[in-house]
């Protein structure tokens, strides 16, 4: 449904969601808190939002899929930092990226053409854009040099269809967990237990990772990891920001309150 206000078109709060890819309680929120308020509200309580509550809320999507939590982008938004500079920067992340996963399709599709076409696969092309080395450093302030080289030699020693399966399977869990974040479940709920239960699970046998017997890491272990997400802003934009990581350490923190000692 489209109203007319004078020279400019609003649409309803139901059509925003849809072009937005939202939902019409995401906008409802944002309008409680202050950070997207509707053009006009009418008779019948609907919202509607004209072309610049769009950009606007075009611009809170934008930073919302880079990270920010809601208090940053109110932030940015209000001009409390220089929105032009933050743009462009989050602009060149944006471009970076791009990159990174044009070359990670590029990458797979050769695979699956050789796969298919019974052609011998190069190594240093099935990995492009996967690099396992970048934060080799921080690894080894962290938790030492030999763990790192535990996990390297974990890692390289696996076949080429097992290392995709691998990332496959962490970047599907980290898809789950901002789906479910986004659909605002309970972080007690059934679904979210069970995606805790893959994450807890994910972590037996991976070397450098405290084990207790094969029951798994220790609860001290997977609660710090908890913390670490949402502490650090890289960990938390792989669960679709602040909001994602700290539903994922919520539900965590439940999994481990009931199933961990």
């Amino acid at each position: 449904m489209t109203q007319n206000t004078g020279n400019d078109s609003a649409r309803s709060i139901n059509d925003v969601a849809r072009l937005a890819g939202t939902t019409s309680r995401t906008l409802r929120h944002y309008d409680d808190i202050g950070l997207l308020t509707p053009t006009r509200t009418g008779a019948n309580g609907y919202r509607y939002y004209n072309s610049d509550a769009l950009a606007r809320l075009q611009r809170i999507l934008l930073l919302r899929e880079l990270g920010l939590g809601l208090p940053a982008i109110a932030e940015v938004l209000t001009g409390q930092r220089d929105d032009t500079c933050a743009l462009e920067g989050h602009v060149r992340l944006l471009e970076a990226e791009k990159q990174r996963i044009d070359r990670l399709i590029a990458s797979v599709t050769s695979t699956i053409h050789k796969l298919s076409e019974g052609e011998p696969l190069m190594a240093e092309e099935m990995f492009d854009g996967f690099d396992h080395t970048e934060h080799t450093k921080e690894v080894e302030q962290r938790w030492g040099a030999e763990a790192y080289t535990a996990s390297d030699a974990w890692w390289t020693a696996k076949s080429a269809t097992a290392q995709a399966a691998f990332v496959a399977e962490q970047k599907q869990l980290a898809a789950d967990w901002a789906s479910a974040t986004a659909s605002r479940s309970d972080p007690e709920s059934s679904e979210a237990q069970q995606l805790a239960q893959r994450h807890y699970d994910g972590l037996i046998g991976i070397p450098g990772t405290p084990s207790e017997g094969k029951a798994g890491p220790p609860v001290a272990y997977f609660l710090g990891l908890a913390d670490m997400y949402v502490a650090d802003p890289r960990f938390a934009r792989n669960y679709g920001g602040q909001a994602g990581a700290e539903f994922v350490r919520a539900a965590m923190v439940a999994f481990a309150r009931e199933n961990l000692r």
